[in-house]
């Protein structure tokens, strides 16, 4: 499976400045894409076009060279599953019975969920290893637990690209770091996965590729160890900042200079 986005641009209706333009990539499974930039710069947005909820206003989104536009919603959701950044819930559903809900693309119109479904739920609680919660009421666990629960859904649904929107957001400094290293093992597992994040230090402990997103709307792509540097950032979030080499953590960090 191949995920190429071509010449991608979009606006939104009645605003004649595009958002981004000419944004262009592909992943494969078991790679790992992390768009990179400020608060505004349209990350979501472009992980909207590919989740299929806006539709771009010129360029194209292909799977395995099928064009996202010709398909169904219930067949793309079949290869791309879905992590918003915020989920608010409307009923109390179970854990077990939000997740179940990923299965969604396998169960027809009156149909009900079949145990080969509840199995995949299960199995894709176990995965992200939150068991603990399944009997729990959706409404009642914490905004980091109901971030892990949506992931899980998402892994029932079993897409081959996983899409998520800022997963470390609303997360305290322990678990943006058990966060990245789930996105890690995701991939390890042979998914593909497109995250947007705030935090360079995320994009440096993925080791993979960066598609960084500026405020113009000009996209720039290719593995992180060569994209990312002290101009490049400091640039893009307007203060100065040093990548700095740690042998402890044998890997590079982004430190801001002192006062």
């Amino acid at each position: 499976m191949k995920l190429e986005v071509r010449d991608l641009g979009f606006h939104y209706p009645k605003q004649e400045r595009m958002i981004f333009s000419d944004v262009s990539f592909g992943i494969d499974k078991g790679e790992v894409i992390s768009i990179l930039g400020t608060n505004g710069a349209g990350k979501s947005t472009l992980l909207n076009c590919m989740a299929n909820l806006y539709r771009p206003i010129r360029g194209e989104i292909l799977i395995d060279g099928r064009n996202l536009r010709d398909m169904r919603s219930k067949e793309v959701a079949k290869y791309i599953g879905y992590v918003p950044q915020v989920h608010n819930p409307a009923y109390a559903y179970s854990v077990l019975d939000f997740v179940v809900m990923g299965r969604t693309p396998y169960i027809g119109m009156f149909q009900t969920p079949k145990e080969g479904d509840y199995s995949a739920a299960e199995e894709a609680l176990r995965c992200i290893g939150i068991t603990h919660l399944i009997d729990k009421p959706y409404t009642e666990i914490s905004g980091g637990e109901r971030q892990m629960v949506t992931i899980a859904r998402v892994l029932a649904q079993q897409p081959d690209v996983i899409l998520l929107d800022e997963p470390t957001a609303h997360l305290d400094y322990g678990n943006q770091i058990r966060m990245t290293r789930l996105v890690r093992k995701l991939a390890d597992s042979g998914y593909a996965v497109i995250l947007t994040t705030h935090m360079p230090d995320h994009v440096i402990m993925l080791q993979d590729k960066v598609g960084i997103l500026d405020h113009d709307g000009r996209f720039t792509f290719g593995k992180a160890e060569d994209i990312l540097s002290d101009s490049l950032l400091s640039n893009l979030y307007s203060v100065d900042l040093k990548l700095v080499y740690i042998d402890e953590a044998k890997r590079d960090t982004c430190v801001p200079f002192a006062y």
